[in-house]
């Protein structure tokens, strides 16, 4: 691909580049209950947007967290929406693209990791690498995000710090550069050394929910003044020096290209090296980066404002029934009010009621820089992938459908409903929440809800309950194994009668076809080699999907 060239620069020019060279924007990956959302209330915490942290399952008095907003979310203490935060810290304007923790919501990590430009994984220090990390690390390998490790809970027993980076090199193939060395661990962990400076800092537990006291010492100092048990300074030194003598080197290029990971030891819940991390994380992360498009390689500082849609949340707030899209600005100066246009529809939008995102909360935002992420009223005029531009026309690349395992007829038992069971079929469609398939028998008109996990069908009935007023009942199908026709249905009555297989349709009428298991996929292939099958959709341009 082409990349278009850096114009010659102007004032606007000049304070575009400024923005961008301030701007961080990241993802937390991890496997369910290895700290994010603590991990993300104290980053938060740090930056000042908030002046308390909440616990993870808050109850009584205590806080409710900032990035779980959905009911649900709130009544089981897991996050199943992606959300977006922003604050200022040090000088810089941080994104943090909050996603969900839980397996069954992988889908929405993977659209929002299409909007980031770095990760932190976070692994538990007792149990290491698990599932969802690693499935979610090769989203970011396959996108060459740069990685950021925090091994999180070190305050509690776990394994030693030497085995949890051997781990992550020979499963992930990811080399690791730790950027501090924690001193003791569980009940005896006292705090880190910073590599790069040979500082040791110090931790003290601070009110519940608060910014932690930190004490900064230099090695001798720690060891003079009796601040840390002399035989846990000299074993977390001594590692330090085999890191020195076999350890890799802090390369910025690798870590930016996704082959080395800057890596950061702490505990969340208790505030050690959180602020660290937040500190090393400004000056080691990449900054906004080009993206690819049907125009070359857009740069940030590319004048004419561009941006895609990553993800659409409907009524995040129930009082207006609002539907917000996500947009992530790639190129040039977002400003409120202005015109742009629609490259799949090729219409005119005004951005009349541009929004800055905090979790649940809004304001309108006057202007937008790339990095930055602006929530926009979508009147269902948006959806998944759509590229909004101004200028010479872009379309960036499409944020693919992954193959469902679980699917249910979703029954509406209640005819004078169905209005309502209607449209909120249609909004949880268009925001991703669920795949969503039909018969080929028209006259079958009850959706099937296909989707990675079972807790996704299930938030899929609360919220038609909670937010469109309509019970529903699912009704299982015997399948579990989805695979578009690479070349639709034309490729499909080519071949004749198949077996052993059901035949539906997607939002795009797009052929897909549903297996028991893969032994009825592997045989399909034997029977008929030259049907070629994909487990990732196609990305659609141009067409409207199929409502119900």
């Amino acid at each position: 691909m082409t990349s278009t060239s850096a114009p010659a620069a102007t004032p606007e020019l000049q304070a575009l580049a400024e923005a961008v060279a301030r701007r961080r924007n990241f993802a937390i990956i991890s496997h369910p209950d290895a700290g994010k959302t603590t991990l993300t209330e104290k980053l938060l915490l740090y930056g000042g947007a908030i002046q308390q942290a909440g616990a993870v399952k808050a109850k009584g008095e205590q806080r409710k967290v900032t990035s779980d907003w959905m009911e649900l979310e709130k009544q089981r203490g897991i996050s199943i929406t992606s959300t977006v935060l922003q604050f200022d810290y040090s000088g810089s304007t941080i994104n943090l693209l909050d996603t969900p923790g839980h397996q069954d919501f992988s889908e929405d990590t993977y659209r929002t990791l299409a909007a980031a430009d770095n990760a932190v994984m976070l692994e538990d220090a007792a149990k290491g690498l698990e599932p969802q990390t690693r499935k979610l690390f090769e989203v970011c390998r396959m996108r060459r995000i740069p990685i950021f490790t925090f091994i999180n809970k070190m305050d509690r027993p776990g394994r030693e710090p030497l085995e949890l980076l051997d781990e992550i090199e020979q499963e992930l193939g990811l080399a690791c550069w730790p950027v501090n060395w924690p001193i003791g661990s569980g009940d005896r962990f006292r705090g880190v050394i910073d590599r790069r400076t040979q500082q040791v800092i110090l931790f003290q537990r601070a009110e519940r929910g608060r910014a932690s006291e930190e004490k900064v010492l230099s090695v001798e100092e720690a060891r003079s003044s009796g601040a840390v048990e002399p035989e846990l300074l000299d074993a977390a030194l001594e590692e330090l020096e085999l890191l020195e003598a076999a350890g890799n080197e802090l390369d910025l290029e690798l870590v930016h290209a996704g082959e080395l990971s800057p890596v950061f030891f702490g505990s969340a819940m208790t505030n050690f090296g959180v602020r660290p991390f937040l500190d090393a994380f400004l000056e080691l992360a990449q900054k906004p980066i080009p993206r690819s498009s049907s125009a070359g390689e857009i740069e940030p500082v590319r004048p004419g404002f561009s941006g895609f849609v990553f993800k659409l949340q409907a009524n995040m707030d129930p009082r207006h029934r609002d539907r917000v899209a996500f947009v992530r600005v790639c190129s040039g100066k977002f400003e409120k009010d202005m015109t742009v246009q629609h490259a799949r529809t090729g219409k005119t939008i005004r951005l009349s009621r541009p929004q800055k995102l905090f979790g649940q909360d809004r304001a309108v935002v006057e202007d937008a820089y790339p990095g930055d992420v602006i929530g926009l009223n979508n009147p269902g005029m948006f959806a998944i992938g759509d590229t909004l531009y101004l200028g010479q026309k872009v379309e960036y690349e499409g944020i693919p459908c992954f193959s469902p395992e679980i699917f249910a007829w979703l029954r509406n038992p209640n005819p004078s409903a169905f209005k309502s069971f209607r449209k909120g079929v249609n909004e949880l469609r268009e925001e991703g929440a669920v795949q969503i398939l039909y018969d080929t028998d028209q006259s079958k008109r009850d959706p099937i809800l296909a989707a990675v996990g079972q807790l996704q069908l299930e938030v899929v009935q609360y919220r038609l309950e909670s937010e469109y007023g309509v019970q529903t009942r699912l009704e299982p199908l015997g399948y579990a194994v989805a695979r578009w026709v690479v070349g639709g249905w034309p490729a499909l009555e080519k071949v004749g009668r198949i077996f052993n297989c059901k035949t539906v349709r997607d939002a795009w009428d797009r052929p897909v076809l549903l297996f028991k298991n893969e032994w009825n996929l592997n045989q399909l292939g034997e029977d008929h080699p030259d049907l070629e099958l994909s487990a990732v959709a196609p990305v659609v341009s141009g067409v409207e999907p199929i409502a119900l």
